[in-house]
């Protein structure tokens, strides 16, 4: 549900809702005190306390009183004149909230209730309001009092009048009761409406952003290993979302960073030691000349082409470096041109089979692909590929005569090389590895062969950028064997056709 959705419904429940239970809660309220009533003083009629109309209220209530005097009347009026009988008449009439006042020719013999003697000159005169059940007058002045009149006449014929006088003023305790619990069962609505709208509100807005506080002080301090999820669909569902989205990329950041670091003191380690060895033999071969050690020329020449391939070693360091630099900030300098693969191949192995017959290692070579078979590569790093897969090979040689093997094949769009050793050969649970940056397959024992530990990374980096793939097979004790395909360069030749007929 949407915020705004929300909104519109707190304000519905916070102002309708109440508004609705509090007039159903009016009408069982009043329509329980108003049959009560009836019942409480045997009324016929089921009436309403609150409509206003007092007068009506007041006249069914003193009507059977009204019945039983009149009747009295009628069996022996000088019974008005006596004041035990009208202190009973007069008891019956104060539980019907009204009192009896009797008056003999224009004295007043009887008044059920002290102190109204205001009230005696307002009183009608005899004759001068009919007597009927229905019959009364209202007076209104300080006090409001309803008036039911009887006229009759004593035995000495004396005209007499009975009054029975309802003092407005004198709330029914049923009504006051009626407001009472209609005025408490209103603000027991109120309060629960509202108990029940905090809640709704904190759960679904201040509990998730209580949340997302609690997450933004995790990230704060530093944790980001933590899952930040919600149910709701709304705008804070989304702004959870993006958040958790966030915490991941950030996480990720941190991560790589600490990857990169590792990677980069690991890159430091490897490079003060590959530097180090070769600077090493070649301050030992200088020395050894300087002190005269190497006394025939056959000796100062070894010495001196020992120094040159150490030199060259670093350069070769130096050079992957430089490269690797490139490929981690995407800048490689690529010149890509037609190359015939059957003569670039070729030559690539005619310079390493120099290096590889110094060092006693036997070069195979065998080319299935036709002379006119071309591809767009970069020759360079091509070159560079060849010459890091051969000396990654050379280091962990661990035959009396070493093998290589180069194979070039046709495999329908693409031409596939395939370079074979016989070394020690790679684990399976390291195979899919062996192209990481900084990747040894056992630190411990490979670091003693030196290398920065990028070279096969960037064989791989070149590979996919010339839309090549690359992978590796293996078995320990026998060896490896790297594989990488690229596509052959194919020219359009119904372009050319076309353009021959068009001229």
């Amino acid at each position: 549900m949407k915020i705004k959705t929300r909104l519109a419904t707190a304000f519905l429940t916070i102002t309708v809702v109440p508004m609705l239970l509090m007039y159903l809660a009016f009408l069982v309220l009043s329509s329980y005190q108003s049959d009560a009533f009836r019942k409480d003083y045997g009324l016929s009629e089921r009436i309403d306390l609150l409509s206003g109309n007092s007068i009506q209220v007041f006249n069914r209530l003193t009507r059977s009183s009204q019945e039983k005097i009149r009747e009295a009347l009628l069996e022996d009026a000088d019974r008005f004149d006596d004041p035990e009988y009208l202190n009973g008449v007069n008891q019956d009439l104060e539980s019907k909230y009204a009192y009896l006042i009797v008056r003999k020719e224009n004295e007043i013999i009887y008044c059920g209730r002290a102190g109204q003697e205001a009230l005696y000159q307002h009183l009608p005169e005899y004759g001068e309001v009919e007597s009927s059940f229905e019959g009364g007058i209202y007076l209104d002045g300080d006090t409001q009092h309803l008036i039911k009149q009887e006229d009759f006449s004593f035995s000495d014929g004396a005209r007499g009048s009975v009054f029975i006088v309802s003092g407005f003023d004198d709330y029914v305790p049923e009504v006051k009761a009626m407001m009472a619990e209609i005025i408490f069962s209103g603000i027991m609505i109120l309060l629960l409406t509202s108990m029940l709208l905090t809640g709704w509100i904190y759960k679904s807005l201040l509990s998730p952003l209580s949340k997302l506080q609690k997450a933004t002080h995790e990230i704060k301090n530093g944790n980001l290993d933590f899952t930040l999820e919600t149910d709701e669909d709304d705008e804070i569902g989304q702004l959870f979302q993006d958040f958790e989205e966030m915490r991941i990329r950030l996480k990720e950041s941190a991560e790589e960073k600490i990857q990169y670091d590792k990677e980069s003191k690991e890159l430091i380690s490897n490079i003060s030691h590959d530097l180090k060895t070769p600077i090493t033999a070649i301050k030992g071969y200088v020395e050894g000349i300087l002190d005269g050690v190497a006394a025939s020329p056959e000796k100062l020449d070894k010495y001196i082409r020992t120094i040159y391939n150490k030199a060259n070693d670093m350069d070769r360091l130096i050079d992957e470096l430089t490269f690797y630099s490139k490929i981690d900030t995407n800048r490689i300098p690529y010149t890509f041109s037609k190359i015939n693969v059957a003569g670039y191949f070729r030559d690539c192995v005619e310079e390493l089979g120099v290096e590889l017959d110094a060092s006693n290692i036997e070069l195979g070579y065998f080319n299935y692909v036709d002379e006119n078979v071309m591809i767009i590569a970069d020759a360079e790093q091509l070159k560079r590929v060849i010459n890091n897969i051969v000396s990654n090979s050379v280091k962990y040689l661990d035959k009396k005569k070493g093998i290589i093997n180069i194979r070039i094949k046709d495999v329908g769009d693409f031409i596939q090389v395939e370079i074979e050793d016989n070394g020690r050969g790679i684990a399976a649970r390291d195979l899919p590895n062996i192209f990481d940056r900084f990747y040894r397959t056992d630190a411990s024992r490979n670091s003693s062969k030196g290398g920065s530990g990028i070279g096969l990374s960037i064989v791989r980096k070149i590979i996919e950028d010339h839309g090549g793939k690359i992978w590796a097979t293996s078995k320990e004790g026998i060896g490896t064997e790297i594989h990488f395909v690229l596509r052959k360069y194919q020219e359009v030749i119904q372009d050319e056709e076309n353009t021959d007929h068009r001229r």
